[in-house]
């Protein structure tokens, strides 16, 4: 399985894809996260992503396990540190933090969780992750000690993108953060896809089906849906139509 060849021929077809984020410390028990995986199952979900900003939990591991026991869905590592890094999984998101400037997220922890993750299985997935102002603070800004990108900045951030690809990094995440007050604009999404070439993902606040509809219009290749499942497990059958449909729509199966 090669998941970033999987994402360029889903782009390349127009085909779009949905992500579960579980971050481990607000997984409670194990028949939390397994109806979770029964929905993922039945609603067409294309990746599970496992991590977070701040992760004080030991269950990584037990949860990566048991989602793969249960679907046969890649599942890949979205660190917050070098210290998640979980040989279970098949990827690891390889982000550095382009829209800061704070060199331990940008190459620092790289260079801890290079020499660890060459002797695993991992496929490694170059992304440049931009954080996105979306209203107030978030875990994720507070622990990476950045600030976001402001939200009407659209050259900016499409600059950003841009050199990110230039860079050689083949995936870009425009993320508003975990619990973000407000979802990223259409507006600044199509600035970013115009501006780059690489698969686009996006997540961050998309807790409507229209929110998700709408990221999709303005160019995400795939959305992320985390936070907001922990409220509402069952709003990933109503956001999944959307992502079905749209595939429907173009013709692709």
């Amino acid at each position: 399985m090669n998941i970033l060849n999987l994402l360029i021929q889903k782009q390349t077809l127009g085909k779009k894809s949905i992500a579960v984020l579980i971050d481990p410390d607000k997984v409670s028990d194990r028949v939390q996260l397994q109806h979770l995986i029964d929905l993922a199952s039945e609603n067409c979900v294309d990746f599970f992503l496992v991590g977070g900003s701040l992760v004080t939990t030991t269950n990584l591991t037990e949860i990566i396990s048991q989602i793969k026991q249960n679907v046969n869905l890649p599942v890949i590592l979205f660190p917050g540190n070098a210290m998640q890094v979980e040989p279970a999984a098949d990827g690891i998101l390889f982000l550095s933090l382009i829209s800061g400037r704070n060199p331990e997220l940008l190459i620092g922890q790289h260079v801890v969780a290079a020499p660890v993750i060459r002797n695993t299985r991992l496929e490694v997935l170059p992304t440049g992750y931009m954080l996105i102002n979306s209203g107030r603070a978030t875990s994720v800004a507070y622990v990476s000690n950045t600030i976001p990108l402001p939200d009407d900045k659209y050259s900016l951030a499409a600059c950003t993108a841009l050199a990110g690809e230039m860079l050689g990094l083949k995936l870009i995440y425009l993320d508003a953060g975990s619990g973000a007050e407000k979802e990223i604009s259409a507006k600044m999404i199509n600035a970013v896809r115009r501006a780059v070439s690489v698969p686009l993902i996006v997540g961050g606040g998309i807790n409507t089906p229209d929110k998700a509809q709408a990221a999709l219009q303005a160019g995400a290749d795939m959305i992320v849906i985390g936070n907001a499942l922990e409220q509402d497990p069952n709003l990933l059958i109503d956001i999944a139509n959307k992502v079905y449909e749209w595939n429907e729509r173009i013709g692709v199966r």
